[in-house]
């Protein structure tokens, strides 16, 4: 039981820290972007008046003068705007961010879920296992039915239903014990169907983000009687792009989390099957 803990402490960090690998481009929150407008730089604009100065004043006085008066020009300018990478993203993202935020959080719920009752311990636990087969050993098949029946594993429902059709035959025990192992497979994807479903839906959600971002950019362009700047575009661009990642970055995980799970649920079932029928076989024999 230590170990079973053990390992499962250590899959649920794993996973933790997979998902603040992919997620650790959103906690650039110390990172400042300055939005500024395209004035000339500061610094010009000294060299430009000491260069006018010495013309207005008389010829007599120019030297004195040396252009030390257009110093307090530079701090003329206006202060640039600050915006954290967090407040930036969340402003960009808008109703899409909202939207692939909820889906992060059921996908990580998903998971988590998925990653806990898919396990051997679970499906196939070892102590029924034994208890059945020493029933099973003693001739006891009444107890070996109400140990089956009582217990809600995986293994435990193909047995029971072994067993309640023993007598019809052993081609119908297992034939039931078929069925009843497909019923289980089928619940168990089924569960995992709506992390392909997320991982499906949010490229597409990112994907309408970008298309509404680039949208927002063009509407600039067209209703602008000049030439737009670049800081008046940035915001339908930067919609398009953080959406995209944002999908993709809820989507990645998705895919590989219900690939793994998948395949393990694939191999449970495997492992479920060949001991329902190793422990079943006894009666082969003696069912005709």
């Amino acid at each position: 039981m230590e170990r079973n803990q053990t390992s499962l402490a250590v899959r649920s960090l794993s996973i933790l820290l997979l998902l603040a690998v992919i997620l650790s481009p959103f906690g650039l929150t110390t990172n400042s972007w300055a939005f500024q407008d395209e004035a000339a730089p500061a610094g010009d604009a000294p060299a430009a008046e000491n260069e006018a100065a010495p013309a207005a004043e008389p010829a007599g006085e120019a030297p004195a003068a040396g252009g030390g008066e257009a110093a307090p020009a530079g701090n003329a300018a206006p202060a640039a705007a600050q915006e954290s990478f967090l407040a930036w993203m969340i402003r960009a993202s808008g109703f899409f961010g909202l939207i692939l935020l909820l889906l992060s959080f059921l996908m990580v719920a998903l998971i988590m879920a998925n990653v806990l009752s898919i396990r051997r311990d679970n499906l196939m636990p070892p102590d029924l296992i034994g208890a059945f087969e020493e029933k099973i050993n003693n001739k006891d098949y009444q107890g070996a039915y109400e140990l089956a029946k009582s217990d809600d594993s995986f293994v435990a429902r193909v047995l029971a239903a072994g067993l309640s059709k023993l007598n019809q035959g052993y081609s119908e025990a297992v034939e039931g014990m078929q069925e009843v192992g497909e019923d289980e497979n089928m619940a168990m994807e089924h569960k995992l169907s709506y992390l392909a479903l997320i991982g499906a839906i949010a490229p597409m959600i990112g994907l309408m983000g970008t298309v509404y971002g680039m949208i927002l950019s063009f509407q600039t362009i067209a209703n602008s009687a000049t030439s737009p700047k670049p800081s008046e575009l940035a915001d339908g661009i930067s919609t398009a792009l953080f959406t995209t990642l944002e999908g993709l970055t809820v989507a990645i995980p998705a895919m590989i989390f219900y690939s793994l799970l998948r395949n393990r649920v694939a191999r449970f079932s495997l492992e479920v099957g060949m001991i329902s029928e190793s422990l079943m076989n006894r009666f082969s024999s003696s069912s005709k």
